[in-house]
C-alpha cells in the first residue's frame, strides 16, 4: 500500500510531463523555426512585427496583397509609383490599396515605403545587399527570388491567404472574383502564355502574379518548392515551379493549380486583347527598369483614355483596341542576357 501511495503522484507528474511535451514543444519549435527564417539578427519583436503588419492590412477573410521592392524599384517616378497609381485609377481597385503589404528588401526601400504607404515590412537578409538592380540570373538575383519564396511560405504558416504581385503588374480591375476561395484550388497563377484551359499544366506559369490559399497543402508545396532549389541549382523559382508541378510529391498531396487567362490577366508576353475584360497587365518578357517604366506608363495612359470613353463606346472599342505596349520592351527582348531585372 505504501508503494501505491508513492506511485500515484509519480504517475500524475509523468502524465503532466507528457502533456507539456506534446503541446508546448511543437509551438516552441514553430517559433524557433520562424525566428530562424527571419534571420540571425531577428528576435520575437520582429516576428510579432510581421504578424502585426499582416493583421492591419488583412481583409476580413485573412487575405493580403503582397509585393516586394528594392531601392532601384522604389525611386520616385519608378515602378512602385506606377504600381500604386494603377490601383487608384483602376475599376474597383482603389479600396484594395489598404490591403497591400509592401515588403522592402533594403533599408532605403523601406524608408521610401513608409513615406508613401501605410503597410510596410522590412525583410532583412544579413550579409546580402539587395538595394541595386540585379542582373537576371545573377547570384544575388537568385538569392532575392528564393528569399521571397521562403517569406511567402511564412505568410501561409501564419494563416494568411495572399495575392502576390510583382510591382510591375498594373491592377486595372479587381481580380479577386477570378480567384477560387471555396473551390478545391490552392494556387491560382498567371501565365506567360495561356493555352485555353485553366487546368492545363502545359500552360507556362508566371510567379509574378499568384493567389494562394493558406492550408496544409499550400504550405507543404511552398516548403517543397523552396527545398527544390537545391536539386535544381542556378534555376529561378518559375523554372523550378515548372519542373516540380507534375512531381509525384506534389500530385499525391491533391494540390490543385489553376491558370489565369491572359485575356484577363495579360502581360507583354501575351497582352490582353479586350480592355472590357482585362484585370492586370504585367511587364513580363521585358528587361531593364527604364524599359519597364516607359511601357507601363503607356499602359496606364491607354487605360485612362479607355475609361474616359462613354460606356457604349467602351463596349464597341474595348474588344478591338490594341495596347501601345510593349514598345521599348519589345525592342530590347533580344538582349535579355546583357540587361537586368529586379
Amino acid at each position: 500500500m505504501a508503494e501505491l501511495k508513492w506511485f500515484k503522484p509519480l504517475l500524475f507528474f509523468a502524465l503532466l510531463f507528457v502533456i507539456c511535451f506534446v503541446f508546448y514543444l511543437p509551438a516552441n519549435l514553430m517559433m524557433r523555426t520562424t525566428l530562424q527564417f527571419l534571420g540571425p539578427q531577428s528576435n520575437g519583436d520582429q516576428c510579432n512585427e510581421l504578424a502585426t503588419v499582416l493583421k492591419r492590412a488583412s481583409m476580413v477573410n485573412k487575405t493580403v496583397i503582397i509585393t516586394t521592392m528594392n531601392k532601384a524599384w522604389a525611386a520616385p517616378g519608378s515602378v512602385i509609383d506606377l504600381f500604386l497609381e494603377s490601383f487608384r485609377i483602376g475599376e474597383g481597385t482603389k479600396v484594395l490599396l489598404n490591403h497591400i503589404v509592401i515588403v522592402a528588401v533594403d533599408h532605403k526601400a523601406f524608408n521610401r515605403c513608409k513615406s508613401i504607404h501605410p503597410h510596410c515590412y522590412y525583410l532583412v537578409t544579413p550579409g546580402v545587399d539587395f538595394a541595386d538592380e540585379k542582373r537576371f540570373m545573377s547570384e544575388d538575383y537568385l538569392k532575392l527570388i528564393w528569399r521571397r519564396i521562403d517569406f511567402l511560405r511564412t505568410v501561409l504558416e501564419l494563416g494568411y491567404n495572399f495575392a502576390f504581385t510583382d510591382a510591375d503588374v498594373m491592377w486595372l480591375r479587381d481580380p479577386f472574383p477570378h480567384f477560387h476561395f471555396t473551390a478545391e484550388t490552392e494556387i491560382t497563377i498567371a501565365c506567360d502564355y495561356y493555352k485555353g484551359n485553366p487546368t492545363d499544366k502545359n500552360n507556362k506559369a508566371n510567379g509574378g502574379f499568384i493567389f494562394v490559399k493558406s492550408n496544409l497543402k499550400s504550405i507543404g508545396f511552398y516548403k517543397y518548392w523552396y527545398k527544390s532549389r537545391v536539386w535544381y541549382p542556378n534555376s529561378h523559382d518559375q523554372s523550378v515551379f515548372e519542373m516540380i508541378k507534375n512531381d509525384k510529391n506534389v500530385t499525391t498531396t491533391g494540390l490543385q493549380i489553376r491558370y489565369l487567362d491572359t485575356n484577363c490577366f495579360g502581360g507583354f508576353c501575351q497582352p490582353s486583347k479586350d480592355m472590357n475584360k482585362v484585370c492586370t497587365m504585367h511587364a513580363n518578357c521585358c528587361v531593364g527598369i527604364e524599359n519597364k517604366v516607359h511601357d507601363l506608363r503607356l499602359v496606364l495612359e491607354d487605360w485612362k483614355n479607355f475609361i474616359a470613353l462613354p460606356t457604349e463606346k467602351r463596349r464597341l472599342v474595348g474588344s478591338s483596341s490594341l495596347w501601345r505596349a510593349p514598345r521599348e520592351c519589345k525592342i530590347r527582348r533580344k538582349v535579355l542576357s546583357r540587361t537586368t531585372l529586379l
